[in-house]
């Protein structure tokens, strides 16, 4: 039987979907994780595998191998990407080359990868004190965003309009990381979009390209909505998969999902905000459904164990799914209204992913979303609009 070892932070929402997914396929999974799983599926191996001791790391999954031969090493989320590759490498599995991956995950190695190439992205210069951001916007020009060089989904990234307001944001960033670097870049205004792909020797083959409906403008750049087909015009999309196509090529990736990010400032211009050799991230997997209902974890997972992929065609004609806002800093109490937006027409689940009682902090500070709710339908429009809707039933309640 083919055999697949997973990769899953302790955090990560994605376990089960996973699973689910290589059940469906009829493949073997092991979960690897730093800390031990609580699944409750029957029949998943699992083994604890350090993502931050790659020597650790490659020593349980090298015995793991010996006892249970693999086919494949894939990171589910951010944190286990550049080890996935190591090991793959050291078993002599498909995988990116490792300095590759390293660059996903660091920004300023990301940035200083893609101006080597010409990539279009943002002018962008590496600080490391509240000193050295303050010269970099004054050298870039404001508005300038300053962000962390190892955080993702938008923690920790401020944008800044004036000099005066540099060397407070600049400190608050170096705290939600824990330390330096930064990276300062230029702001870029425009439509923003995000594109899900699988990269094939090199080549990408594009899956979805979602817009971002509600501006993001600043002063942080917390994501909500993403919907798609998109509706930018051709040209823009062209341009859109022509960056992305640029990007992979500049990197040196050769195989398995990537999510990027991009701003579109005109119609023949798209800018390359962020690039990850990994699937779109917490359950947002799940606005997405292929041919007869073949789920984009079922894709990664064929395409890492070299099976047809199928049919790519989007099972809806549009969809889409909303990442839940944390409203305020507190302890969350209940989410009311829940089965009134389930009920509504188009909607296809509410997931809320924090349990009632822990505390919630919103974005920039915090590293969760509230949960997400998913939706389909006849247009982009539409989807939108019933996201929306299904927000506005639910009734939030946070105690300080």
């Amino acid at each position: 039987m083919t055999r697949v070892l997973l990769l899953l932070p302790t955090a990560t929402y994605r376990a089960r979907d996973f699973i689910a997914a290589a059940r469906r396929l009829g493949v073997d999974v092991v979960v690897g994780s730093e800390e031990p799983q609580v699944l409750g599926e029957d029949g998943v191996n699992t083994v604890l595998v350090p993502l931050d001791d790659l020597e650790a790391a490659s020593d349980a999954v090298g015995d793991l191998d010996r006892r249970l031969p693999l086919d494949a090493v894939v990171a589910v989320d951010e944190q286990g990407v550049v080890v996935a590759g190591e090991l793959a490498a050291r078993l002599g599995l498909p995988h990116n080359p490792v300095d590759a991956l390293a660059a996903t995950r660091d920004k300023s190695r990301l940035r200083s990868r893609l101006e080597a190439e010409e990539v279009p992205q943002p002018a962008y210069r590496v600080a490391r004190t509240p000193e050295e951001a303050r010269d970099a916007v004054a050298e870039l020009g404001p508005p300038a965003v300053i962000k962390p060089v190892g955080l993702s989904a938008s923690r920790g990234v401020i944008r800044v309009d004036t000099p005066d307001e540099v060397a407070a944001v600049a400190t608050r960033v170096l705290d939600i990381q824990g330390g330096p670097p930064l990276l300062v870049e230029r702001y870029v205004p425009g439509a923003e979009v995000a594109v899900e792909a699988l990269v094939h020797d090199g080549a990408l083959d594009v899956l979805a390209i979602f817009d971002k409906p509600d501006p993001l403008e600043g002063p942080y750049f917390e994501e909500t909505l993403f919907v798609t087909p998109s509706r930018l015009p051709a040209a823009s999309q062209h341009e859109v998969v022509r960056a992305t196509s640029a990007a992979v090529a500049a990197l040196g990736l050769r195989t398995g999902p990537v999510h990027a990010e991009l701003r579109v400032p005109s119609e023949r211009e798209a800018v390359v905000l962020e690039i990850a050799a990994r699937s779109i991230g917490g359950l947002c997997a799940r606005s997405l459904v292929f041919g007869l209902g073949v789920s984009l974890e079922e894709l990664i997972l064929r395409q890492a164990t070299g099976r047809a992929l199928g049919s790519l065609q989007p099972a809806h004609a549009s969809s889409g799914v909303m990442m839940l806002p944390i409203p305020r800093r507190g302890t969350l109490v209940a989410v009311r209204g829940q089965d009134d937006a389930r009920t509504l027409p188009g909607v296809d689940g509410v997931e809320i992913t924090i349990p009632a009682g822990h505390a919630v902090v919103p974005l920039p500070d915090g590293d969760r979303y509230l949960g997400f709710v998913f939706a389909h339908g006849e247009s982009p429009f539409a989807v939108e609009q019933t996201l929306r809707a299904a927000h506005a039933a639910l009734e939030v309640e946070i105690r300080p």
